[in-house]
C-alpha cells in the first residue's frame, strides 16, 4: 500500500459533487489534505474550498487549478468525446503546476479507445505522475436516482442487454479509495489501474439482490441491444445511448467476467460486496445535490 505523501499543496477534485468524488473528497478531508471542490455549481463543502467549474466553460478553469499540484479529473459526463475539452485543460493544468493526475475512465475503454480512451492514450505526455482508474460497473447503479434503481423501484424490472454475461461490481467508495491512495502516495503506481468487485455477478444475480435488499420482486428483463438503444435515448444523448448499449453488448460476450485485486493492493482491505452496499447506502440519507456519473 502507497505511503501517505505529506499534506503540501492541494488537491483540487473535479466532480466533487459526484458518485466518486463526494466520496473522494471526504476521505481526503479526514486525512487532512487541502482539498478545492469543483462542481458546476460550485456549491460549499464543509472543510473544502468550493469552486465552481464547468467544462465548456474554460473561464472558470483558471480560478479552478489555482494552487492545485494534484488532479483527480471526471471528464464530461454524457460527452462522447470529451477529449475537446479535457486535452487543452490538463495543458492548462500542467502549465499551471499540476504534476499529478488520476483520470477515471472505464473497464470497458482501453486507452486509445472511444470517449475517454483518448484522454487515455494522450495522459502520459502531459503530465509527469499520472495514472487511470479502469472501474467495472458502479454497485451504485442500482441505488439512487440511476435508471437501473429507478425501473428496480418503480416497476421491479432490471432491464439490459447483458444477456447471461458478468459484471464484478465495484463500490463507488472503493474506487474513491483508491483514487486518494494514488493522489497521497510518495511515488504513486504509474499506469492503468483495473478496479473491480470479489465476485462477478449476472444480472440475474443483482435482481436476486435487489429483491433481498428492497423487500420485493424485481427481475431481470433482457432486451436486444436496439431495444436498449432506444430505452436509453429516451433519457440520454442517442449516440451516448449507442455507447452504452455496445457495452452491455460487450458484458454479454463476457468481457467484463474478470476480477482484480487492486483494491486490496492499494488501499489494504477486500473490496465491498454488493448485498452490503446495497444494505447500508439504502439506509443512509441521499447526499444533497450528488450527480451521478455514467459508470
Amino acid at each position: 500500500m502507497p505511503t501517505p505523501h505529506p499534506p503540501a499543496g492541494r488537491i483540487l477534485v473535479v466532480g466533487a459533487t459526484g458518485t466518486t468524488g463526494s466520496r473522494l473528497t471526504a476521505r481526503l478531508l479526514s486525512g487532512g489534505h487541502a482539498v478545492d471542490a469543483a462542481s458546476r455549481s460550485g456549491r460549499s463543502v464543509p472543510g473544502a474550498r468550493p469552486v465552481r467549474f464547468v467544462w465548456h466553460d474554460p473561464a472558470t478553469h483558471a480560478a479552478a487549478l489555482d494552487g492545485a499540484d494534484r488532479l483527480y479529473l471526471v471528464p464530461p459526463v454524457g460527452d462522447p468525446g470529451p477529449a475537446a475539452v479535457v486535452l487543452p485543460f490538463l495543458r492548462r493544468a500542467r502549465a499551471a503546476g499540476v504534476r499529478r493526475v488520476v483520470l477515471l475512465s472505464s473497464s470497458a475503454v482501453p486507452a486509445g479507445g472511444p470517449a475517454v480512451g483518448e484522454v487515455h492514450a494522450a495522459l502520459p505526455g502531459l503530465v509527469p505522475e499520472w495514472a487511470v482508474l479502469r472501474p467495472s460497473w458502479f454497485m451504485q447503479n442500482f441505488l439512487g436516482d440511476h435508471f437501473h434503481a429507478r425501473s428496480a423501484r418503480e416497476e421491479g424490472v432490471l432491464r439490459t442487454a447483458t444477456g447471461e454475461g458478468r459484471v464484478a461490481f465495484v463500490d463507488a467508495g472503493d474506487i474513491a479509495a483508491v483514487a486518494a491512495a494514488v493522489l497521497t502516495a510518495e511515488a504513486p503506481p504509474a499506469g492503468e489501474l483495473l478496479l473491480t468487485g470479489a465476485q462477478a455477478l449476472s444480472y440475474d444475480r443483482v435482481a436476486e439482490e435487489l429483491s433481498r435488499s428492497c423487500g420485493r420482486r424485481v427481475v431481470h428483463e433482457r432486451l436486444t441491444v436496439a431495444a436498449m438503444v432506444d430505452r436509453l435515448a429516451a433519457e440520454l444523448p442517442r449516440p451516448f445511448a449507442e455507447l452504452l448499449a455496445s457495452l452491455d453488448s460487450a458484458v454479454a460476450r463476457g468481457e467484463e467476467e474478470r476480477t482484480t485485486d487492486t483494491v486490496l493492493r492499494l488501499t489494504g482491505r477486500p473490496p465491498r460486496a454488493l448485498a452490503d452496499v446495497l444494505r447500508d447506502e439504502a439506509a443512509a440519507p441521499p447526499a444533497a445535490g450528488r450527480v451521478r456519473e455514467s459508470r
